[in-house]
């Protein structure tokens, strides 16, 4: 009967002292803090590239939404007044209606048109040729307004796509650091390789934070910049036929 109690008591105690070692490895800090602090130092420069292309990203977006806004905004005011000017014939006064809105798009490509088409002419009969240079300048506009619309977009789509494989390299130190404390350590519980797993994770999680957000805007802003292409070409072509038609009357 006491021999019963000594082993009963054996086993409680040994059993107590499992359960606090299981709790000790089993409960590593997993704050930022404490993540940041069991990392190695080639798995902290992925997380500084991560954040510092994320900050990034968040720049570009901010910068390409507030372009756009603001080009289409002005374009819808610049649209209508520029468009009674041209049938009232004041071409002065359309190219003063532009430089009023120079973040607008369409203004940029209408006024290089028409400053060309004025500068040419001589005051008489409007030629094939003032026509052709004012054309000329419209699509040399075009493509400068275009590029100025894309402007970051190539950053947004390199960082969606490398973004997720830097996460993933992280991952892959992560892991390589928990079979090395196995190693080091010679145990096998999980608070050996907590710290290396959860390493891996977080670099992974961070890796697909950054470029999802990357990837949609990208896709989203690509739209919009082929959007603002058509409208562009469509006013360029009707101020071409607005020259060919004023050269008809004279």
């Amino acid at each position: 009967m006491i021999l019963a109690q000594h082993l009963t008591h054996l086993i409680a105690h040994q059993a107590a002292l499992g359960m606090y070692y299981f709790q000790d490895q089993a409960t590593p800090g997993f704050g930022v803090m404490d993540l940041w602090h069991n990392m190695g130092n080639l798995a902290r420069a992925v997380v500084v590239i991560l954040f510092i292309m994320s900050i990034w990203s968040l720049a570009v977006i901010i910068d390409r939404a507030l372009y756009f806004r603001a080009a289409r905004s002005q374009s819808r005011q610049f649209a209508p007044r520029v468009a009674g000017a041209l049938k009232e014939g004041k071409l002065d006064e359309a190219v003063k209606v532009a430089d009023r809105n120079k973040k607008s798009h369409l203004a940029e490509v209408v006024t290089a048109g028409l400053q060309e088409f004025r500068n040419y002419g001589s005051g008489g009969a409007i030629t094939d040729e003032q026509i052709e240079a004012s054309q000329r300048a419209l699509e040399r506009s075009e493509a400068i307004v275009h590029a100025k619309l894309k402007r970051g977009l190539g950053g947004l789509a390199t960082i969606g796509a490398v973004a997720p494989f830097i996460g993933l390299f992280g991952t892959v130190v992560g892991i390589l650091n928990a079979f090395n404390q196995i190693a080091t350590q010679h145990t096998s519980g999980i608070g050996a390789v907590a710290g290396g797993i959860s390493e891996a994770l977080v670099t992974t999680a961070m890796g697909l934070l950054v470029a999802i957000p990357a990837v949609m805007t990208f896709n989203y802003f690509t739209g919009r910049v082929e959007a603002f292409d058509v409208e562009m070409d469509n006013s360029s072509s009707e101020l071409v036929d607005y020259f060919i038609k004023q050269s008809h009357r004279r």
